[in-house]
């Protein structure tokens, strides 16, 4: 956790993340992150996904001991609070509500100014929770387990969506590819352990070619991995009969049409829009290959990287409260019939 100054202000906020599998609350205090604490729900994985009835069940249950130990981590109390955070969207119905209804109830009851965030906006800005932040105007890569986005970001109000996938997302694509090799959820950490002992070039998987400049398909590639694996191997698609060798070379295979594919978009973007500096941001940014990729593409271009500290690439409050403070500062009201949102809201980068 970083103790750098996040922006000036004396403000006491609590943030709240629950759009998926992880709760997670926050506490800035005096400029800065004092508290972020994160509950994941490993439970899922036996299921090889999100149930989203149980995610939403320990969202319930494990809020409020995580807001008391944040306060207590921060030296704070409930009333010290002068601003409530939440995500709003996108994400789960039922878990966003867990946390948006609590935050909400929170804001009523101290009678402090309540913000709801978007959460892809939350993995935009959370670079600057890093000690070295990104300039604007700045470039960034949105790579989480439902959305592939590429985003020209030229201040805290205003954002051009450049690019978006038109089928999955490279996350989503990581996770079907796993289980395709008998892996476990989430696929990200899976298919990148076994990737460390394959051979990159043992399969030539597809880059897709979109119509849009700056848009990604992974929808192409998966497809040509489940093709690959039922031609080679026998059995079903719950028991195939893969040597581990054979695992690890098409997770390194994969996962470099993959890497590439988010590689050349950023660089056609890099080369027509004139950025300080470059961002890669959501939980598919923990990916050591891609990160290393990127830190490749900017010494060519000589543009400054900024990529979060794991703590920051995947679901977390921080990024939560630090964006509802930005919206703060900048003048933005809500009331508190704020309702969630499961889907993108592309307006919101327009």
């Amino acid at each position: 956790m970083t103790n750098d100054k996040l922006l000036m202000t004396n403000m006491n906020i609590l943030g709240i993340e629950s759009s998926c599998d992880e709760t997670s609350v926050a506490v800035i205090s005096n400029d800065k992150l004092t508290a972020n604490l994160i509950s994941s729900q490993d439970f899922h994985s036996k299921y090889g996904g999100v149930v989203p009835e149980l995610s939403s069940r320990a969202h319930l249950q494990i809020v409020i001991p995580l807001v008391k130990d944040a306060l207590k981590k921060s030296n704070l109390e409930l009333k010290d609070i002068e601003l409530v955070t939440a995500t709003a969207g996108p994400g789960l119905i039922g878990a966003l509500l867990v946390g948006l209804t609590f935050a909400k109830g929170l804001s009523y009851s101290l009678k402090k100014p309540f913000v709801p965030v978007d959460h892809i906006e939350g993995h935009i800005f959370s670079g600057f929770l890093m000690n070295e932040k990104p300039e604007f105007p700045y470039l960034t890569l949105v790579v989480s387990g439902g959305h592939t986005l590429l985003i020209l970001v030229k201040s805290f109000t205003e954002m051009k969506l450049l690019g978006s996938t038109v089928d999955d997302a490279a996350g989503e694509a990581f996770d079907k590819v796993s289980k395709m090799l008998g892996l476990s959820y989430p696929g990200g950490p899976q298919i990148q352990n076994c990737a460390l002992n394959g051979n990159p070039d043992k399969v030539e998987f597809p880059i897709a070619e979109t119509k849009g400049k700056y848009d990604f398909s992974f929808s192409g590639l998966k497809t040509a991995v489940l093709r690959y694996v039922q031609k080679n191997y026998s059995g079903d698609k719950s028991n195939r009969n893969i040597p581990q060798q054979d695992i690890n070379d098409i997770a390194a295979s994969f996962q470099k049409a993959a890497v590439s594919a988010l590689i050349k978009k950023t660089e056609k973007a890099i080369k027509n829009f004139e950025v300080n500096s470059v961002s890669l941001v959501g939980g598919v940014a923990a990916n050591k290959s891609l990160r290393d990729a990127f830190s490749g593409l900017c010494s060519k271009y000589k543009k400054k990287l900024v990529i979060p500290a794991l703590e920051y690439c995947g679901d977390n409050a921080a990024m939560i409260a630090f964006r509802g403070l930005t919206l703060f500062n900048a003048g933005k009201e809500f009331k508190l019939d704020y309702p969630p949102y499961p889907g993108l809201k592309i307006e919101h980068f327009s």
